[in-house]
């Protein structure tokens, strides 16, 4: 049995889960999220999620610990919401937003703008002497990821100098450079 699937998932003060039809909908303070579930019985009493399967299938194995998962971080998202942070680092590489749109300076001739969708909120922190964060929150996981690799995929971390997008704490293999 998958360790992660058989451990409850607890239902915190403020939060309302249902269940029906195979999707779970998850409401809290910062919003609202939605799951299709399939071939796991999905159980709502006193206060806890439990996530339980039919077979010993392989399919339905990987399943069960995933939709708990899932289930768990849609719970964490509508109380506490999710962050990530970027960092431009390289000379001349800026950041900045208009309401939600995102507008980045990164060594091409034009700069990129990227609209991004109404349910993240980003913000743009540039001081003297430091390099620029793109700061992004949502109450979804999964988007922010998404969105904060797809700003990353603009430019890369290189490994020579360490020059491209990274996410703040990002730990970077570095290479030696030619040896004379």
């Amino acid at each position: 049995m998958s360790r992660i699937g058989k451990s409850p998932v607890s239902i915190p003060e403020g939060v309302t889960v249902d269940y029906k039809d195979g999707i779970v909908t998850v409401k809290g303070k910062l919003g609202e999220l939605k799951q299709e579930i399939t071939d796991i019985d999905v159980k709502i009493e006193d206060n806890e999620i439990s996530f339980e399967r039919s077979s010993d299938k392989s399919d339905q194995k990987a399943k069960h610990g995933l939709y708990r998962a899932l289930v768990n971080n849609m719970i964490e998202g509508v109380t506490n919401g999710f962050t990530k942070q970027l960092e431009l680092v390289g000379v001349g590489y800026r950041a900045s937003n208009q309401g939600n749109k995102l507008d980045l300076a990164v060594g091409y001739s034009h700069n990129i703008v990227i609209d991004l969708a109404p349910e993240i909120k980003v913000e743009t922190v540039s001081e003297k002497g430091k390099n620029p964060v793109v700061k992004l929150t949502s109450h979804d996981k999964q988007l922010v990821g998404q969105v904060a690799a797809k700003i990353r995929s603009f430019r890369k971390p290189e490994p020579y100098k360490g020059k491209g997008i990274k996410f703040v704490g990002e730990q970077l293999r570095r290479k030696a450079g030619k040896s004379a």
